[in-house]
């Protein structure tokens, strides 16, 4: 009998596919039903019973404590997650100074359940009734209210995005320790439809910033047209010391001014007092209008395609300001026309008092005694200490009146109270100046250095304002400043001063109605004055007018110009201190000169008030002996006390064009000179007389007259 063949107890490819399709068409029916029964149990009880879960739930993941005190709702209606939550309270970490981040009377809203994943929440809908907000920084910044993490660092504040909304009473309290900023801010009641507000939405409220009030009013306003989820216009205005600051633009949603371009305008009577709001020191400013585009980026706004003016004077450019670690300013400036007048604030002066009574009253405004014209105003310290800047402005023309200047580019960096200015130039008369200025308010008193470089610039369009013709005169001068100092104003750092001041003229000519009197050669100028031939240019060979500061205290190292008939030097200095100046110049004619006063001119006064004396004790000595020999002789042999035998001897220019000190001076001859001093204030042996002793020989001389 044949044996049967034994069964196949493999399953086939097809039947194996087949078996896992049910399975797999099983589960996902299982699954469906599943979550239909939950959405039905859900949906029947409002979720109602998982108001104790949610509150545990949210509360571990906020660190915080979440409590619903009355109606609880959460299930699914029918695609969106329904939540809705009476009394409602999240508290605050225990370092704020209140006790909830947020309150309020009833939540009712609709949430897209796949934006919970993405992390971009979306409320398609949101009832808010009665709610307060309460957002606080941590003294050091590190952390805030609304960072809801056990972990140190502060997270911007993220809005969801609302698409409907329907806010009733709800208010908002602001508080940063750091910036000093503390905001109670109310909200008017509205109701937007599809990321678009039916009517004006109105927020009031006012502040402190660093204890400068402030008031704030804003609107939201619904468009003729949406687009998308629809667009706001934001409109918004605040108060603070005396500024007006309006920012407007459109919103993509109620809550997001992330990337937002903001038209701004700010104006007021002073640009400082606006800055100062937020800590930043700049030179005060004449009445001010800027216009400008805001973009907030976290903690970084910018301010793009300003424009606008301050005082007579226009600003274009942009301006950054980063609310970091340390507060950081970055700017690009340009001015088209700076008026002198604006400029006044660089070196300490108020503006206003310079434009409408002078700078010795802007001086006398800065602390500085009468007199006197350095300013006394004191570097804001502590301020300069607090944040940290970069500044590139570039000034095409100055205007003033009597000294031409251009094509200014000034270089600014402010890093931790060490303010550089370098480097800082512009043209002058045609000529370069190039400047390297230091203030390191990190030593106490501050460290000054001025490095100040002019490069060879005509003297007829430099002194132009002062009565020089520029035909006819070709001379150039060329120079340099080094000073070291400290003080916390420019005045104590010039008077704590030490370093040197050089100005060269190589060869040129110098042409001027009273060229004459400039070499001080009185009886030449007198002689010339008849004649009527004072438009002769004066030649000049070569020139230094140097000084050695010490201690505030500038002595001539030395004064020495050689012209084509004359050799002028000059003795004395002035002071940094009181501002003091005491000088004597004197010319000696190279050839014979008739009525030749042959004695020191003085240069006294002041700063703010300075005077020429030419009755000197020489001269005076020298009127006397022509009057005795023109009483016991002739009238003739008085004049003869008034002849210069014109002896002086020509300087060599080679120490006087490399700026070389006194003792290193020689003349033609090579031997060293005698006549130009040693760099000292002291008496010079010129005989020149104590400010006394001159005034009462001035009288004796007068009253003969």
């Amino acid at each position: 009998m044949d044996q049967a063949p034994a069964a196949d107890t493999s399953a086939s490819p097809t039947a194996a596919r087949t078996g896992w399709r049910r399975w797999a068409l099983r589960v996902a029916i299982g699954l469906l039903l599943a979550i239909a029964a939950i959405w039905l149990v859900l949906f029947v009880t409002k979720g109602r019973f998982l108001r104790h879960p949610f509150e545990s739930i949210a509360g571990r993941l906020t660190h915080r404590t979440v409590t619903v005190g009355g109606d609880f709702q959460l299930y699914f209606a029918p695609w969106r997650i329904k939540f809705v939550a009476e009394r409602i309270a999240i508290s605050n970490p225990g370092w704020a100074s209140r006790p909830y981040l947020f309150t309020a009377d009833r939540i009712d809203s609709r949430i897209a359940p796949l934006s919970l994943l993405f992390g971009k929440r979306r409320f398609t809908w949101l009832a808010l009734t009665n709610g307060a907000v309460d957002l606080e920084w941590t003294p050091d910044h590190r952390t805030n209210s609304w960072t809801f993490s056990e972990k140190k660092g502060g997270k911007p504040l993220q809005f969801p995005r609302i698409d409907t909304a329907e806010i009733n009473g709800t208010t908002l309290r602001y508080r940063d320790p750091r910036m000093r900023v503390t905001a109670d801010l109310a909200l008017e009641d509205f109701r937007s439809q599809d990321a678009r507000i039916g009517k004006a939405v109105g927020l009031r409220g006012k502040g402190v910033i660093r204890a400068t009030p402030f008031t704030l009013t804003a609107q939201l306003l619904s468009p003729d047209a949406t687009a998308n989820r629809g667009r706001n216009e934001l409109i918004a205005r605040m108060r603070a010391a005396g500024n007006v600051v309006d920012v407007a633009g459109t919103l993509p949603s109620i809550a997001d001014i992330e990337d937002v371009p903001l038209r701004t305008r700010a104006r007021g009577k002073d640009l400082s007092t606006l800055l100062d709001v937020i800590g930043v020191v700049i030179p005060r400013t004449r009445t001010y209008d800027l216009r400008a585009q805001l973009v907030k980026d976290g903690d970084v706004y910018r301010f793009t395609r300003m424009k606008g003016t301050f005082g007579d004077s226009d600003l274009t450019g942009t301006l950054t300001v980063t609310h970091g670690e340390r507060l950081h300013l970055d700017s690009q400036l340009t001015t088209g026309k700076l008026d002198i007048v604006d400029a006044a604030p660089f070196i300490g002066y108020n503006p206003d008092i310079v434009a409408t009574r002078g700078a010795q009253a802007a001086a006398a405004a800065t602390g500085a005694g009468a007199q006197r014209l350095l300013p006394d105003a004191a570097l804001p310290v502590a301020t300069m200490q607090r944040f940290d800047a970069d500044l590139k402005w570039t000034i095409r023309t100055v205007r003033s009146r009597r000294v031409p200047i251009s094509d200014v580019d000034l270089t600014l960096a402010l890093d931790r109270g060490k303010l550089t200015l370098s480097p800082l130039r512009f043209a002058m008369a045609r000529g370069d100046v190039a400047s390297d200025l230091l203030f390191d308010t990190r030593q106490r008193p501050s460290l000054v250095r001025y490095d100040i470089r002019l490069s060879p610039t005509p003297l007829g369009r430099l002194l132009a304002g002062w009565g020089v013709a520029e035909a006819g005169t070709t001379g150039t001068v060329k120079g340099r400043i080094q000073l070291q100092g400290r003080g916390d104003t420019i005045h104590d750092s010039l008077a704590s001063a030490n370093g040197r001041m050089a100005f060269i003229l190589p060869a040129g000519s110098l042409w001027t109605r009273n060229a004459q009197l400039a070499e001080l050669d009185l009886g030449t100028f007198v002689q010339k004055m008849f004649e009527d031939r004072l438009k002769e240019p004066v030649r000049i060979n070569c020139g230094l007018i140097a000084f050695t500061v010490r201690g505030g205290i500038a002595a001539a190292d030395p004064i020495l110009i050689d012209t084509s008939k004359n050799v002028i030097v000059g003795r004395g200095g002035f002071s940094f201190r009181n501002e003091a100046i005491d000088m004597a110049i004197r010319a000696d004619a190279k050839k014979f000169s008739l009525f030749s006063g042959q004695s020191p001119v003085g240069l006294t006064g002041s700063f703010a008030s300075p005077g020429i004396d030419p009755i000197s004790g020489n001269l005076l000595a020298r009127a006397g002996a022509g009057l005795g020999l023109a009483v016991v002789a002739t009238p003739l042999a008085g004049v003869l006390a008034f002849v210069d035998v014109g002896d002086a001897k020509a300087a060599a220019c080679g120490p006087v064009l490399s700026g070389a000190r006194a003792s290193a001076q020689r003349t033609t001859k090579g031997q060293p000179r005698q006549d130009v001093g040693n760099g000292t204030t002291a008496k010079s042996k010129d005989g020149r007389q104590s400010e006394g002793e001159a005034k009462s020989q001035r009288k004796k001389f007068l009253g003969i007259f």
